[in-house]
């Protein structure tokens, strides 16, 4: 098994904020800022979120941030700027740095204003693989430095936008593929499929729609034992998290509600149904209305970290008991009780 250690590629420092404390002699630390407020909600919510928890503000000043991913060779946290095209890095002394420009479109004019790089993870192998809006495909980064990519149409037709990703332990890749990378949308004249569908491509390139019936699938995560798949369904008509079950085949059931998130959205709490994590005891970390809600296996909705901002993706990362938020403009991070699976191998 091949592991790949990531260049630092155009790495050009946007600003600085060590998450060290620092003070004089006899002086009381610098803490960082924070956001925001932690909601309780049920009793089972404090064994999993420390009683004196933050919001932690580690940067801020980007277009929108989305798709986190843990780098643990490296210990630092990647995530993709989206209008601005490019992937950050951010880590505890060093700060904010361009990671990779291009992330998303490769292409020599201009095209919208979400043309980057969404959802990143890591395969099996460490390399990052990225959902990119632009080129309308999944790609794998290699040891190398180089792209390919994984896939970019299904049965001859091009991609509508590839969004977030999720790998199975067989190596296939699990991803959704709302229009929301698309210059003019659903109503892009260049959209070649007639659904927003959920995708899976096996290592040797096949790709299947397991998929759909939904109707603006989005972030995508495994239960721990990989039985179930969680799918946010970011539409304002219809603002919800499916579950499926996982058949022997890597197929999937018609799935069911997990949760409804309309009451939420009504209540003009910012966000929609997005990006989601799953930790170790099957709390699902989901982002939507109101910043980041944490739901039982049960699908009991236990507390929220309350961000007042619209809240794209979490990802867990350090020993895997830290959370890592983007909103909106912001990198934030919440250190955990529980524990959540690190990617990669």
């Amino acid at each position: 098994m091949h592991r790949f250690f990531f260049p630092a590629i155009a790495l050009t420092v946007i600003s600085m904020l060590s998450a060290a404390a620092r003070a004089e002699p006899g002086g009381t630390p610098d803490l960082l800022p924070t956001l925001g407020s932690i909601e309780r909600l049920d009793p089972r919510f404090d064994a999993i979120v420390p009683k004196d928890a933050v919001i932690e503000v580690l940067a801020s000043g980007f277009v929108w941030a989305e798709g986190p991913v843990w780098l643990k060779q490296e210990k630092a946290i990647l995530f993709s700027d989206i209008p601005r095209n490019r992937v950050m890095r951010f880590k505890d002394g060093e700060g904010v740095s361009i990671f990779l420009e291009p992330a998303g479109f490769t292409g020599p004019a201009a095209y919208g204003s979400e043309r980057g790089s969404n959802g990143l993870t890591l395969d099996r192998q460490g390399c990052l693989i990225s959902c990119e809006h632009g080129d309308r495909r999944v790609s794998r980064l290699t040891p190398g430095g180089g792209k390919r990519t994984v896939a970019d149409s299904y049965r001859g037709k091009r991609f509508n936008s590839p969004n977030d990703c999720a790998v199975h332990s067989s190596g296939a890749i699990y991803f959704t593929d709302p229009p929301y990378g698309l210059p003019d949308g659903w109503n892009d004249e260049r959209r070649e499929l007639d659904c927003c569908g959920v995708y899976r491509v096996t290592t040797d390139g096949v790709v299947t729609l397991v998929c759909d019936t939904m109707t603006r699938p989005n972030g995508i995560c495994f239960s721990p034992d990989e039985k179930r798949l969680y799918v946010a369904q970011s539409d304002p008509a219809s603002p919800l998290w499916k579950v499926f079950n996982v058949m022997p085949d890597g197929t999937l059931d018609e799935g069911r509600t997990f949760f409804d998130g309309t009451e939420l959205f009504k209540e003009r709490k910012k966000g929609l149904p997005d990006g989601l994590k799953v930790d170790v005891a099957g709390n699902v970390f989901a982002t939507g209305p109101g910043g980041v809600l944490v739901f039982a296996a049960d699908g009991t909705h236990l507390g929220s970290f309350l961000t007042g901002q619209a809240t794209a993706n979490c990802a867990f990362g350090d020993d895997g008991k830290t959370l890592y938020i983007t909103a909106d403009s912001y990198l934030c991070r919440v250190r955990l009780s529980t524990a959540g699976p690190l990617p990669g191998p």
